[in-house]
């Protein structure tokens, strides 16, 4: 039995963003937390930060002035792993590399005591490859924060093969009494929402590609008929193609190359060229120039929002059908997790599925790509006029 106590100690692995952000969280809700880093400048970065940021929450009110110095205290910030000898949870959260995080863990696994659970960060890779590097794999989980994570109320909680329903239930307890909201997500690339996202790129670049809008136009279209707080371009270059492009080929080839995630060679020339988005001034956007001005055709805007919110509504379908989480995690994860205005199944519900089918089986025979193959479920819910 792998169970957590109220006052129990967090390790955490990393001194980077993700990093960071969890021992804030840890430390605000009273543990006694201990921040792991190779880099010595690293921890001094994620030291100063974090002292910075208790020192604001209690200048706005939202902590106590005993309580900021109270968690700046309980934090020990060291470059020796086998400082983390009593902490009862390790959450690692470094470079996602699956031959670095094995070797971490199996490392990991003979410092920490042996009822102590062990986490990670891993936003796609497979949990149950890093936890065979331990011996007791059951205590290994996956626990995928959103950036930033103190801000972000999603968490995926994703068991490995082996994975105790003991050590499951301790972490979604935890999350719960954290403030999160934890959703369970099967051991598949990119879990739920990395997954049930790449359409919302990957059509937007592909109608801007055949000259069917461009950029400025299919975001205004999203932001307009979809109630998107970002348009797919804006998004991408807020992200940043260095981050946004990678993922999205990480899953096309985690899925054994299924034309659903096929990455897009405009995304990838820009990559290449370095026009990474925001954080370059330059990417689908020049930010050194007048933003372009959309087209605002409502025929064609409206076009545009039903083929990629159909495109995301088959995903969710997909993922529903292989069991990769609940219609409810599904739904909450894209609203909690990437702010979408509505849960993709309950959107399929308003719909109706048979009008979602129709779009996804006219795009799949005008085009004839396998990227638009209906959901087994889709075209059962749409033939059997169901619900999701």
């Amino acid at each position: 039995m792998f169970n957590l106590s109220e006052n129990a100690c967090i390790g955490v692995i990393g001194a980077g963003a993700m990093g960071t952000g969890i021992t804030q969280i840890a430390a605000q809700n009273g543990h006694k937390v201990c921040l792991v880093d190779a880099s010595a400048p690293a921890l001094e970065k994620s030291q100063t930060l974090l002292k910075t940021t208790f020192y604001k929450l209690a200048e706005k009110g939202k902590i106590s002035p005993e309580n900021a110095e109270k968690a700046i205290q309980a934090i020990r910030f060291t470059t020796a792993l086998e400082d983390l000898y009593s902490a009862d949870l390790v959450i690692e959260a470094i470079v996602e590399n699956l031959a670095i995080k094995k070797e971490i863990f199996s490392r990991l696994a003979a410092i920490v005591k042996p009822e102590a659970i062990l986490a990670t960060n891993t936003s796609s890779l497979s949990v149950t490859s890093i936890a065979s590097s331990v011996k007791n794999a059951e205590r290994v989980l996956g626990l995928h924060f959103f950036n930033p994570p103190p801000l972000m109320p999603l968490v995926e909680v994703v068991p490995g093969l082996a994975s105790a329903d003991s050590t499951v239930q301790s972490i979604l307890a935890l999350m719960k009494k954290w403030g999160k909201k934890p959703v369970l997500a099967k051991d598949t690339p990119a879990f739920i929402v990395n997954r049930l996202a790449r359409p919302f790129y990957g059509e937007a670049i592909r109608m801007m590609e055949e000259g069917i809008a461009d950029c400025a136009t299919i975001d205004w279209a999203m932001k307009t008929f979809g109630q998107f707080k970002m348009g797919p371009f804006e998004l991408m270059d807020y992200i940043g193609h260095d981050v946004n492009y990678v993922v999205t080929e990480t899953v096309f080839a985690a899925f054994f190359y299924d034309p659903r995630y096929r990455p897009s060679f405009s995304q990838k020339r820009l990559l290449e060229a370095g026009r990474l988005g925001k954080k370059s001034g330059h990417g689908f956007y020049n930010y050194g120039a007048a933003m372009p001005e959309p087209q605002k055709d409502e025929v064609l805007g409206r076009i545009i929002m039903e083929r990629i919110v159909a495109m995301l509504i088959n995903e969710a379908a997909e993922a529903l059908l292989l069991g990769v989480a609940s219609a409810s995690d599904l739904d909450l994860a894209m609203k909690a997790g990437v702010n979408y205005p509505k849960g993709l199944l309950e959107w399929a519900n308003e719909w109706g599925a048979h009008n979602v089918y129709t779009v996804l089986k006219g795009l799949q025979e005008t085009y004839g790509d396998d990227r638009y193959r209906p959901s087994a479920l889709l075209r059962q819910k749409a033939l059997q006029n169901e619900r999701f």
